[in-house]
């Protein structure tokens, strides 16, 4: 039996792929393992896939003070404790998945574990790198990051120059680690989409060209797959208190802010004064996502904890921070969208589904007032194009089967890998003395 093992470390929105790919490849008679930072433990063996421990809870380190800081405040203060933090989490993820490695046949990893790409080469089995945004240099649009105005095809490939540097914080523990761990030389080649030899890594991005075409200048190896989409197994059901909600009035707007916990007090404040001038219901999530639940009015509902997949569907539209797994919720149940973005990938996603025509233009989360928030709330609820327009896109996506086209991808990779042999110096030819005739 092949064992294949999936590793990757950050917030749920990050595992939750991984884990839907899990389920299916042992469906298919794969043993599967799937490390992640230990605080997802409960939620990949409750779907019955085996999990080992990446480290501790990625949610303390988003949660501390310093974080905080470094987001509402000073990112030159705080930044470089924060990267210390981060590359300490990448060298302890790094160790608990060499061990986690031994006897697997396939290492499926991302761009937070781009470490697998040395432990693959030193155990002489393949790796596929999974990458939840568009991160290959393209010139169609910029680097996912980028929230900006639109210079062009030049600059657009310019701003994936960032990728380099971020390439730079992410080897320094790695080349310590092949050098401490692996008995491999530093790494001289290659990048987050090259193996170490220079050679194109296959790489899969799991979400919808319906949602982000495929440029068309990609190499070969880039595949968009469609959603990896993690259905719920839980029996959650709306709680007799949502129900008497839901009963006394419109369907509500879902408004969260994701696993990213900045700026609640801020938040709160913005939130209830914006429905009560808009005029409203609204249903928000609790926990770390930046909203306090307290002494919220009787037009809001705060709600402990829901899978997306079954909340949506009774809400009439959503509004959130564009994370990649919260996009793909909303717009498969074709609810129109309204996005906050903070960090990392979000801009990307608010954008796309401002251009795909199923919601008000994104506004970043530090720039929002109620006013703003007001106001595309009213629009969310009134402007029917929106609703057919995401109601359109949430067909088609409901179509695809993303988690069966990378499976075909990660099967020819296994059956054509062939293990880099090393190159052996060649020794040196000693020239044999001349003989003396006589």
């Amino acid at each position: 039996m092949k064992r294949i093992a999936l590793v990757t470390i950050g917030t749920q929105g990050d595992v939750q792929p991984y884990l839907a790919l899990a389920i299916a490849l042992k469906e298919r008679g794969y043993s599967v393992v799937l490390g992640a930072s230990e605080e997802f433990q409960d939620m990949v063996e409750g779907y019955g896939v085996e999990f080992h421990t990446l480290g501790p809870s990625i949610q303390s380190f988003l949660t501390q003070q310093r974080f905080e800081n470094a987001m509402s405040q000073s990112m030159l203060i705080n930044g470089p404790s924060l990267l210390r933090q981060g590359q300490q989490i990448v060298d302890t993820a790094a160790r608990h998945a060499w061990h986690m490695c031994q006897g697997a046949d396939m290492l499926i990893l991302n761009m937070n574990t781009s470490f697998g790409i040395d432990i693959a080469e030193a155990l002489h089995i393949p790796a596929i790198m999974v990458a939840l945004q568009p991160l290959n240099s393209t010139s169609e649009f910029p680097l996912c990051i980028y929230y900006g105005a639109d210079f062009g095809p030049a600059f657009n490939k310019l701003t994936y120059a960032t990728m380099s540097v971020q390439q730079i914080y992410y080897n320094l523990p790695r080349n310590k680690l092949r050098r401490e761990l692996m008995g491999l030389e530093a790494r001289k080649k290659g990048g987050f989409f090259r193996n170490t030899d220079g050679t194109a890594m296959t790489t899969l991005y799991p979400y919808s060209p319906v949602v982000s075409p495929r440029p068309r200048d990609w190499p070969k190896s880039a595949l968009v797959t469609g959603y990896w989409q993690l259905r719920d197994r839980s029996d959650w059901q709306p709680s007799a208190e949502f129900q008497k909600f839901l009963s006394e009035g419109e369907a509500p707007v879902y408004i969260g802010f994701g696993s990213m916990p900045f700026g609640a007090e801020r938040n709160t404040k913005i939130l209830k004064e914006a429905v009560a001038m808009w005029g409203g219901r609204a249903v928000v999530a609790r926990g770390w996502g930046g909203i306090n639940p307290q002494d919220l009015p009787d037009t809001i509902f705060a709600i402990e904890k829901a899978p997306h997949d079954k909340l949506f569907k009774y809400v009439s539209a959503v509004v959130h921070h564009g994370g990649a797994g919260t996009t793909s919720a909303g717009l498969h149940l074709g609810r129109p969208t309204f996005v906050v973005p903070q960090a990392v990938d979000q801009p990307y996603w608010g954008r796309r589904v401002y251009e795909l025509g199923c919601g008000p233009k994104p506004v970043r989360l530090r720039k929002l007032t109620s006013e703003i928030l007001a106001g595309a709330l009213a629009d969310l609820t009134t402007n029917k194009d929106y609703r057919r327009k995401a109601g359109e896109i949430g067909e088609q996506l409901q179509n695809e089967d993303g988690i069966e086209k990378a499976i075909k991808v990660i099967e020819r990779v296994m059956t054509n890998y062939v293990p880099r042999v090393p190159k052996i110096k060649k020794a040196k030819k000693i020239k044999a003395p001349l003989k003396l005739v006589g």
